[in-house]
């Protein structure tokens, strides 16, 4: 018995060496860490369960059958974060460069299978050079493998993936499917083709990182929802959005007791939006203000700036955040936004999840660039998820809520709950000077010449007394629209309480297959 427990321990401790000590070097030297050391920066310490650690590829072709690594570049199995179950793969570029194999997709499915029966999120930390050419189709069809039990588990459970290396070809469809991808910066990149496939074909001089890197997915394509310094800063924000985030579809996101008072005022808002309808603030600090303990988890900070969306708590209870951000094109409405936001509430909804919605928005961005690439179709996209969402909606309009933006924005009209609008808001059309020149347009023109001190005077007067007759939250709220106006001081306790009694909240939308949002 001796002798096999000293075979098995031998092989234990061969399969803990990868690539071995030289690749092992190589990677520490790129200032990445190792598919085990990232494994145990995530998870509790002393929790992770290996799953497959003896398995070896298969193929013999190119010699292959001489480079035989236990485990075949890849690390599976089980663990905890935060005392929470998770399933999770860590590729190991020290191995074959991290390529995929049918073996090491095969792994990949075994634990993807076993955290759909079981209920647990999936956690992927890719770094990896591709498919394995050398086993051909085999590799490939492991992708597709892959690409199909994440599809399945949309919206079952969580899916995170961490990009921590490189990824290209096929390998970037699997991080796609999943609910969110981080990245870190100067390191990890994405793209479909790589630098010399773009040359040979567009004739363009582009580097892995200006076509791919995480400041590229992060600002410009909206890829990434989040990127890092470092690996270690990247495994962090991983627990700490796993935080957020139920186990599956069937439980509530994780409650934390809190000693933040919910009926705490909130001073500062009082002053928080200028006298002037035009002048910006931060839609962050109204926030910041509202949550617990003023922690928020923004997602997607640095795309699509004029919309934040993330993760905060109420009370204690988890929330999804949307709002109109006035520092960043006024707020307005256009096709990043657009998608951004309506990824993040279907996010919500299929996690049960409440949306929480800070409303300033003045419309959608015009131009002949946004209609063209589609603002039509993408706006609808928002709108569609809103109105899909069955979770607890709970909207605060705290200046402007202007036309076909205010119905897209979570409004009661397309079954938000709970709808308050703070003293300032502005509920129209369209803006007051927009509208006085049209309703009044005969009466600016009977007060003189166009331009003249006459006609700009009766201008401005017109212009006031539209304010005066439509631009308040009274008359939403004489029709129902809003079912509240309240002292800025007063909103966290306002959606504290609301939260409370929506808890038990039940909505179902009609039976079908699925729907066909508009793509």
């Amino acid at each position: 018995m001796s002798d096999r427990n000293a075979k098995l321990r031998e092989a234990r401790a061969k399969a803990l060496e990868g690539g071995g000590e030289k690749r092992v070097k190589a990677q520490h030297a790129k200032g990445k860490l190792t598919a085990r050391e990232r494994v145990d920066l995530l998870v509790d310490p002393g929790s992770f369960q290996e799953i497959d650690r003896f398995v070896a590829h298969r193929c013999h072709d190119f010699d292959m059958g001489d480079q035989v690594i236990l485990g075949d570049g890849i690390v599976t199995g089980s663990a905890t974060i935060d005392g929470r179950p998770v399933m999770l793969f860590s590729q190991d570029f020290t191995v074959f460069g991290g390529s995929l194999s049918e073996t090491n997709a095969q792994k990949v499915c075994k634990i993807m299978d076993q955290a759909m029966k079981t209920g647990v999120p999936i956690i992927g930390l890719n770094d990896s050079g591709g498919a394995r050419i050398q086993e051909g189709v085999a590799s490939l069809g492991g992708y597709a493998d892959i690409f199909l039990r994440n599809t399945l588990a949309s919206g079952v459970v969580p899916q995170i993936s961490a990009v921590l290396g490189p990824c290209a070809g096929g390998a970037v469809y699997s991080p796609a499917i999943t609910d969110f991808i981080l990245m870190v910066e100067g390191t990890s990149y994405m793209h479909i083709t790589g630098p010399d496939v773009v040359k040979a074909v567009t004739h363009e001089e582009v580097t892995s990182e200006e076509l791919g890197g995480a400041r590229v997915h992060s600002e410009v394509s909206g890829v990434a929802h989040l990127a890092a310094p470092d690996d270690a800063t990247c495994l962090a924000l991983v627990r700490e959005l796993l935080s957020y985030l139920p186990q599956n579809n069937l439980d509530g996101p994780p409650d934390l007791p809190t000693e933040d008072d919910p009926a705490r005022e909130c001073g500062e808002l009082d002053s928080i939006v200028p006298s002037e309808s035009n002048q910006p603030y931060d839609m962050r600090r109204v926030v910041v203000e509202v949550v617990d303990d003023g922690r928020f988890l923004e997602i997607h900070p640095r795309f699509a700036q004029n919309l934040l969306v993330g993760f905060g708590r109420l009370d204690g209870r988890v929330v999804g955040i949307v709002g109109n951000q006035p520092q960043f094109l006024a707020g307005v409405l256009d096709i990043d936004a657009s998608i951004k936001g309506a990824r993040f509430i279907r996010f919500c909804d299929a996690f049960n999840i409440p949306l929480v919605t800070f409303e300033d928005v003045p419309g959608f961005l015009p131009g002949t660039n946004q209609e063209h690439a589609g603002i039509i179709l993408h706006g609808a996209k928002l709108l569609y998820a809103y109105c899909e969402a069955t979770v607890p909606k709970l909207t605060v309009i705290t200046r402007k809520a202007y036309g076909g933006a205010y119905d897209v924005m979570s409004s009661k009209h397309i079954r938000g709950d709970v709808n308050l609008a703070w003293p300032m808001a502005e509920i129209a059309v369209m803006g007051a000077d927009g509208a006085a020149k049209i309703i009044f347009r005969r009466e600016i023109a009977a007060a003189g010449e166009p331009g003249s001190k006459e006609a700009l005077a009766a201008e401005r007067a017109l212009i006031e007394q539209y304010k005066d007759r439509f631009y308040d939250p009274y008359i939403a709220a004489k029709r129902g629209y809003i079912d509240d106006v309240i002292e800025p001081s007063e909103t966290r306790k306002y959606l504290c309480q609301a939260l409370g009694r929506l808890s038990t909240k039940r909505d179902s939308n009609p039976a079908r297959k699925h729907g066909n949002i508009p793509l």
